[in-house]
């Protein structure tokens, strides 16, 4: 499967994951302390606050966290842009945009493997190198096929 990192529905994606994992609803409303009721209404939302995405990153031992990361990494402007510097250095961590995972390279490579986007409008649309993507192909062609 892959997860449409532009379009995030975390309620849909917490309840996939736990049917996957076959856990119990009652366990799940125990670990959540809420009702059977009310753990529907949260599943069924689109957006959910970080202590609830939080618990079920640790519940379900996936970091739900991480789907947001992808997208900031995929869809958000280059960090070198003009109107993004900023004199004030933030005591805060700075992370480098550029950090692609593994997830990352195979959602990009998988795109081009069933023809949902061409090598071009890869390099054009999420600003990665041409370079950078010839070499994860070269890289990575035998996991392509497994992945079919």
């Amino acid at each position: 499967m892959v997860i449409d990192f532009k379009n995030i529905h975390l309620g849909s994606l917490i309840n996939q994951l736990i049917k996957e994992r076959d856990l119990e609803i009652d366990r799940v409303c125990k670990f959540m302390k809420c009702t059977d009721e009310e753990l529907a209404a949260i599943l069924s939302r689109e957006f959910l606050e970080s202590n609830l995405i939080l618990k079920f990153s640790i519940l379900l031992e996936y970091d739900f966290f991480r789907i947001y990361s992808h997208h900031l990494i995929l869809y958000s402007p280059p960090s070198n842009m003009s109107y993004n510097q900023n004199t004030n250095v933030s005591s805060l961590p700075q992370f480098k945009k550029n950090l692609y995972t593994k997830e990352i390279i195979n959602f990009i490579l998988e795109l081009i493997n069933i023809g949902e986007k061409t090598k071009q409008q890869v390099i054009d649309e999420y600003k990665i190198p041409k370079t950078t993507l010839y070499k994860w192909i070269s890289k990575y062609k035998t996991e392509i096929h497994k992945i079919n």
